[in-house]
């Protein structure tokens, strides 16, 4: 499991790691997968002192923090892993206990869900979009159970995302949501600017709104640079509305699919939004050479061994940070805290280094990309609709 990324070097930008702490079942084979501290804690008996996942307050060693997967499960080299690295460095660094459930099926959501709370579970983390509804009912039904979700911005009483005419958000379940844009407005800028064929691809895994997010903000950094540099670079799979997407967050062939694809069509860069779909397209550009990509929520370079030559850079996602916090706020105060939103400023979200592709990125490049950061920081570029 990773336990560290290393960050913005190449863009001098904050890191992750620097979150403050104010601030997305079962199958024949068994959808849990324990850690041997689990284990160890399991068989011992986990202690709290009520009902609900309450702790007593400052003590570490009553609480236990549970992450139940989306169907990427916790070795998808992306944000179910991170989460689970924030959930295991809290054990390390606190003293804390934790749990594990991979969800098999979209089925399994609920009934991962239902498991924990039949456990002494502190804090129950959700990770992804898709587990929305299930973690919205389970923390209706259960008040006194504390929850927090991954890319969720909020969610309201009838759980569904939040929605502008009904602002009330759920007491005991803290969003942990990240302002992707930002990042994916940088990325598509470096892609713009580094292309040689003048045409870059973007894809996600099932279209959603945590996925698009990713993917506007790209389209619309790569509209940007046109406008700056007079350019017509063109960006396949996404026009803002409509665009290509695999159905599913990890079948590799279908990345290796839509990036032949892409590659076919004359693109070579492509930014993959896709969990492990997006290993897929890195193996296709090691094996056909020529090809760059742009990796999602964790440092791939690092996470990805075996491609990593591929990488041009990655979007990066503090989610591990934002856990960490979650569960030391748990230990400190009984609940998770409020609302999370990371972003460019308060290093919630950056890009990775371009490592071995450094010295192909043109020191002007770099200036500029350190240049609209701090724009997007000052609120003088938005990245959902400047282009």
């Amino acid at each position: 499991m990773r336990k560290s990324k290393k960050m913005l070097s190449a863009l001098t930008m904050t890191t992750v790691l620097g979150l403050t702490a104010a601030a997305c079942g079962s199958d024949s084979k068994s959808s849990t997968t324990t850690n041997a501290a689990t284990a160890a804690s399991s068989a011992a008996g986990v202690d709290t002192t009520a009902a609900g996942g309450a702790t007593a307050t400052g003590d570490a060693s009553k609480v236990t923090a549970c992450e139940v997967t989306d169907l990427g499960g916790v070795d998808d080299k992306g944000f179910n892993q991170i989460a689970y690295a924030g959930v295991t460095k809290a054990e390390k660094d606190l003293g804390t206990k934790s749990a594990l459930l991979e969800s098999k099926t979209e089925a399994d959501y609920a009934t991962n869900i239902q498991s924990f709370l039949q456990k002494d579970c502190s804090v129950i983390i959700t990770v992804g979009f898709l587990l929305d509804s299930a973690t919205a009912e389970a923390a209706k039904a259960n008040p006194d159970q504390q929850f927090a979700i991954v890319d969720s911005a909020a969610m309201d009483n009838n759980g569904t995302p939040d929605d502008p005419s009904d602002d009330k958000a759920l007491p005991n379940v803290r969003p942990l949501g990240f302002a992707t844009e930002q990042p994916s407005f940088l990325a598509g800028y470096l892609a713009a600017g580094m292309t040689k064929s003048g045409k870059v691809a973007t894809y996600g895994g099932i279209n959603i709104p945590p996925v698009t997010v990713f993917m506007t903000g790209f389209l619309n950094g790569v509209n940007y640079y046109n406008t700056q540099n007079s350019t017509k670079v063109a960006v396949l799979g996404w026009d803002g509305k409509e665009g290509s997407f695999a159905g599913n967050f990890d079948n590799l062939d279908d990345g290796k699919k839509l990036a032949q694809g892409f590659a076919d069509e004359g693109a070579d860069i492509v930014f993959p939004v896709a969990g492990p779909v997006g290993l897929g397209s890195s193996a296709y550009a090691t094996e056909v050479g020529g090809l760059r990509i742009i990796g999602v929520d964790t440092d791939l370079y690092v996470s990805n061994e075996k491609d990593k030559a591929v990488y041009l850079t990655s979007v990066l996602k503090g989610i591990d940070s934002a856990v960490f916090d979650t569960i030391k706020n748990v230990v400190d105060t009984g609940k998770p805290g409020t609302a999370y939103t990371g972003t460019l400023e308060n290093g919630g979200v950056g890009l990775a280094p371009f490592h071995d592709q450094a010295a192909d990125v043109p020191q002007k490049l770099q200036d500029e990309l350190k240049t609209i950061q701090q724009d997007i920081i000052d609120g003088k570029i938005d990245p959902l609709k400047a282009g």
